[in-house]
């Protein structure tokens, strides 16, 4: 239940088709800040470090249009972030409880709850540090709801009352698909062996860090209680009050196959709608400043992430494929004064293209080596030429979750995917007639004109 999301869309735009460049965490920001797909700003796995010295969307606002810039909450690049007069960054992904933040280049820990601490920094540097006189730009990012999905305490028992139903794919055995699809490591029901098997032992779903058990069914021990070290007295009896009796009367049903893999699917969906819960909470409390000071006409929200999510679909959590669920990202955006209440828009938008969007609103020229394309006329429907296709690349393998390197193509109604480095398998879907993609049409003779015109598609934009 989000109604302080919602109303962004509900009072401005919902993008049904807004995409990313490469669906993980600091690369898409990287492509996000820059305008640049991740091999020419260079960010291209979670692993190598961002150049700050290259240009952003925030230093030309800072520079060229006198905008005041701000950077507070998650933005998992390395080094002092660059174009903004106050940054206040988690360090790499940050921690739920009693988060370490570096503000201005100075390491503090504040003690509370990671979502609620970003919201409350972003509200002081609106009401205390900003120049009222001013333009400004904030960018508020929160950690949530990234792994391993610790909820507020307020929010501990949120939904204890509910069972949630899975995707219909969720028992998915990925026949008819690829090698990477069988081998990825993201499985949230994975089996004890699956999991031991795993490279580095992180990639599925594990009892303690993800399904908060200190101890799993069979009695051993899941290291978890130094996850809970972080916490102070009062955190955690109230962590423990909240999950030892959800604990203790799951290990007592010793459930097996399916019915334990649905309650290890909702132990995750659960902790993972409750941080969300926490995010909507602070969209509010901004949401509410702005129209108590007059801002909210003459100011663009955006919501967004940096990819999408699995809930369950495929089986899996994560992102990093191809595949719709993670290609896709939220976005909603509000401007009263350019976009009517209640837009959808249905082109294919890509996170490529928010800097030089921004630029655009700001009245400013979008440099040459930005890829992305101004997408406001576009949310203000008054049309003109627009991408047919978007182009999209995966680079991290071999690493955690273990899912194989790809690149591809996708239009309004097919997708055609690459995987290569140490395989050479292609996939082709058509989502009008298989949204979920559980059916590989490559080489499939009725569709061998659609495959001719995605190779030559995906080539164009390569060489683009």
């Amino acid at each position: 239940n989000t109604p302080n999301i919602d109303r962004i869309a509900q009072e401005g735009a919902l993008f049904q088709k807004g995409f990313v460049t490469n669906s993980i965490c600091a690369p898409s920001r990287a492509v996000m800040l820059t305008g640049k797909h991740s091999f020419v700003n260079g960010k291209v796995d979670n692993i190598q470090d961002f150049n700050w010295d290259q240009d952003n969307f925030a230093k030309h606002l800072q520079k060229a249009a006198g905008y005041q810039t701000a950077l507070i909450g998650k933005i998992h690049l390395r080094g002092l972030p660059q174009g903004f007069d106050y940054s206040a960054v988690l360090p790499g992904q940050g921690h739920y409880y009693n988060p370490d933040f570096i503000i201005d280049g100075v390491k503090e820990r504040i003690k509370g709850y990671v979502t609620s601490v970003t919201t409350n920094l972003a509200l002081d540097w609106l009401k205390n540090k900003r120049q009222k006189e001013q333009p400004f730009l904030l960018l508020y990012h929160q950690k949530a709801p990234h792994r391993n999905w610790k909820p507020e305490e307020k929010y501990l028992t949120l939904f204890d009352d509910k069972t949630f139903d899975p995707p219909a794919n969720f028992f998915d055995d990925y026949s008819n698909r690829g090698t990477a699809a069988k081998t990825q490591e993201m499985l949230i029901a994975a089996s004890e062996e699956q999991i031991a098997k795993a490279h580095g032992n992180g990639g599925h779903g594990r009892w303690g860090h993800d399904f908060k058990m200190l101890t799993d069914p069979y009695g051993n021990n899941t290291g978890f209680e130094r996850e809970l070290e972080r916490f102070d007295p009062e955190q955690k009896q109230a962590w423990l009050d909240a999950y030892t009796p959800k604990n203790d009367a799951m290990k007592s049903k010793n459930l097996e196959g399916e019915e334990l893999a649905l309650w290890k699917f909702n132990r995750y969906l659960k902790d993972y709608l409750r941080t969300i819960q926490s995010v909507d909470d602070g969209v509010g409390e901004v949401l509410a400043y702005l129209d108590a000071e007059g801002l909210t006409e003459n100011t663009i929200v955006v919501y967004t992430s940096d990819q999408g999510f699995y809930l369950g679909e495929h089986g899996w959590f994560d992102k990093r494929f191809m595949y719709e669920e993670s290609l896709r990202t939220p976005m909603l955006m509000r401007y009263p004064k350019e976009i009517p209440a209640g837009s959808v828009v249905n082109q294919m938008v890509q996170n490529l293209d928010f800097a030089p969007t921004f630029l655009d609103y700001a009245g400013l020229a979008k440099p040459d080596d930005m890829q992305g394309m101004s997408f406001r006329n576009v949310v203000n429907q008054k049309g003109g030429a627009w991408r047919d296709a978007i182009y999209y690349t995966y680079y991290e393998y071999p690493s955690v979750h273990m899912v194989k390197r790809h690149y591809g193509v996708r239009t309004d109604r097919y997708k055609l995917m690459h995987f290569y480095y140490d395989i050479d398998e292609w996939e082709m879907y058509d989502l009008e007639n298989d949204p979920s993609e559980m059916n590989n049409l490559y080489n499939s003779p009725d569709y061998a004109g659609i495959q001719e015109q995605l190779h030559l598609r995906l080539s164009e934009l390569r060489e683009q």
